[in-house]
């Protein structure tokens, strides 16, 4: 685990405009091979979030759907839908930021890593309190 890739995830996040600020690095051998940022409003697209935009440009840029040996930096708890697609994409670890306690994957939905009998490896609660800083102050100014 490496604090330098979250933090360029969290500086990633800072740049999503209108999206929830959400942020995701993909690496091998230390070397970024993604960063993305959300994207569902800029896209007009409910599955542009920031850990699919990231895999799909990591994949395109190894020329491989398999993304064995890389790890991924999020600043939040990723969705099902995400962590399905982490999952699928053979990602070694996976590291984030904030706990989402409604829709993360990792603390709502554990059960679902021992039916996919996953050997991913995730830690949470990297940078934590910035990444819900920014989170939160996204949703103040929303309401």
């Amino acid at each position: 685990m490496n604090t330098e890739f979250m933090s360029k995830a969290f500086e990633i996040a800072q740049k999503s405009g209108s999206d929830i600020p959400v942020g995701a690095v993909i690496v091998k051998n230390n070397k970024i091979l993604a960063q993305f940022h959300n994207e569902k409003e800029k896209r007009n697209d409910a599955t542009a979030h920031a850990e699919i935009l990231a895999i799909k440009e990591a994949s395109k840029n190894l020329e491989e759907w398999r993304l064995c040996g890389c790890d991924m930096y999020v600043t939040l708890e990723p969705c099902p839908m995400c962590a399905w697609a982490i999952l699928q994409s053979r990602i070694d670890n996976l590291y984030f930021g904030a706990y989402d306690n409604v829709y993360g994957a990792f603390s709502v939905l554990p059960e679902l890593w021992t039916i996919a009998n996953s050997k991913i490896n995730v830690k949470g609660g990297i940078m934590e309190s910035e990444c819900k800083k920014l989170l939160d102050e996204y949703f103040e100014k929303m309401r």
